[in-house]
């Protein structure tokens, strides 16, 4: 399958919505999880901001790859991110895409942001 690295060095990338488990049958609940290291899928909207352009994407993780607060609002780093084309055909109907992966997304936020009193 094609896969296609993502450079998002010059882009600002925000926390759209917080992690999700990524479900792949809504009818049964079933969760996805990755074929090579078995881990739980999970889901992070992400607004992707890049020459006055803003865009919201959904982005796939394995679970180990989430680490810090990652509310709506949150700064963020996304490590190892590619795109893959993909197309499908529903009830007679052909449907395409880009799916967006990254090994891991982490908060920017400072660590230690409350304020100490002197």
């Amino acid at each position: 399958m094609r896969q296609i690295p993502v450079e998002t060095s010059g882009a600002t990338l925000m926390v759209a919505q917080p992690p999700q488990k990524k479900v792949v049958n809504r009818q049964t609940g079933q969760v996805a999880v990755d074929r090579d290291s078995g881990e739980t899928m999970w889901t992070v909207d992400v607004l992707f901001v890049m020459n006055g352009n803003a865009e919201v994407v959904t982005v796939a993780v394995p679970e180990p790859g989430i680490s810090g607060e990652l509310a709506m609002g949150t700064p963020v780093a996304l490590t190892g991110l590619i795109a893959r084309p993909w197309e499908n055909e529903f009830n007679g109907q052909k449907r395409w895409g880009i799916s967006f992966r990254a090994v891991a997304v982490t908060s920017l936020a400072a660590a230690g942001s409350v304020s100490e009193a002197a």
